[in-house]
């Protein structure tokens, strides 16, 4: 099972497109230790030629641009892209479907019915892409049972619902359901490995612990480094929790979290505020010494048997 990180920054990209923070600055001048990032969205696949994209981010024909086995091949106008699914109806992982309008038959869309509500009222995508090529809808359920997906052969998922937040356009941004946001376990039928994959993930309670004992490789929130860490670099004010997100460092953080797990870990989604953007920094040293990679753009991620 081969995963390629098409984007590995949180909303915005990094750098962000109005923002002078530390981070945005060193990587415009072209500091050593700093690469730019396109906001965070995953390919997967057994064969390399039918993929399932996890998250569609606004820059997905750029990323396209950059992974030749999602690009045509086989007929005048066709993708590599079989099928899309949602962990979340966050605007960042979800507005990348409107450059998908051109397929040529209905896109195939997983997702959970909480944000096929979103995405058919607050942030309507599901009436726009009607006018266009239409959506193949196929829901997501928390029901503890695995499902094939036919379009991309080889693999079984199976969604987790995780601790998190609609997006703030969602009329119920203050009043969490389940399938709000999910977690996803991937599994190869051949060889059996697999993989968790949640970019944003505010909490981990014992049934997602339980799945997160129980693979491979973890690709998980790497979106802030500290709670207050909008407020420390003066871009603003909400905590992480506040945004859905769990920090890295203290003691409840994603580093204690991490810690005794077996897994290959490795940290996604990450905020252009983040000091572990910075390759020399002491906090990229700290996850270093305890075994956490940082995503970034166009790495591949080989589970093999």
């Amino acid at each position: 099972m081969i995963i390629r990180v098409l984007g590995s920054a949180a909303g915005g990209g990094f750098p962000q497109w109005n923002c002078n923070c530390t981070n945005c600055a060193a990587v415009r001048r072209g500091e050593q230790g700093f690469q730019a990032r396109t906001q965070s969205s995953i390919a997967i696949s057994t064969d390399q030629k039918n993929w399932l994209l996890l998250n569609a981010s606004p820059e997905i024909t750029a990323q396209i641009a950059q992974h030749p086995p999602l690009q045509p091949s086989q007929g005048l106008r066709d993708s590599g892209i079989k099928a899309v699914m949602l962990m979340d109806s966050q605007i960042d992982h979800t507005t990348g479907l409107l450059s998908l309008r051109e397929s040529q038959q209905p896109l195939p869309l997983y997702c959970t019915g909480m944000v096929r509500q979103d995405l058919s009222t607050g942030f309507p995508l599901f009436d726009l892409l009607n006018h266009y090529c239409g959506i193949d809808w196929q829901e997501l359920l928390l029901d503890g049972q695995p499902l094939a997906i036919p379009q991309v052969p080889g693999i079984e998922i199976m969604p987790v619902a995780i601790s998190g937040k609609a997006p703030p356009y969602s009329p119920h941004r203050n009043d969490p359901h389940p399938g709000d946001n999910l977690g996803i376990t991937v599994r190869s039928t051949v060889s059996g490995k697999s993989l968790f994959y949640a970019p944003g993930l505010g909490n981990m309670d014992e049934a997602v612990r339980k799945v997160m004992s129980e693979v491979d490789c973890l690709l998980v929130d790497g979106t802030f480094w500290t709670e207050d860490e909008m407020t420390r670099a003066g871009v603003g004010t909400k905590p992480a929790a506040e945004m859905g997100h769990l920090p890295q460092s203290g003691p409840d953080g994603m580093i204690n979290r991490l810690r005794d797990l077996s897994a290959r870990k490795i940290l996604i989604h990450i905020n252009n505020t983040n000091p572990i953007l910075n390759e020399l920094s002491d906090q990229r040293r700290q996850l270093q010494d305890e075994t956490i990679e940082v995503a970034y753009d166009g790495m591949l991620i080989d589970l093999v048997g």
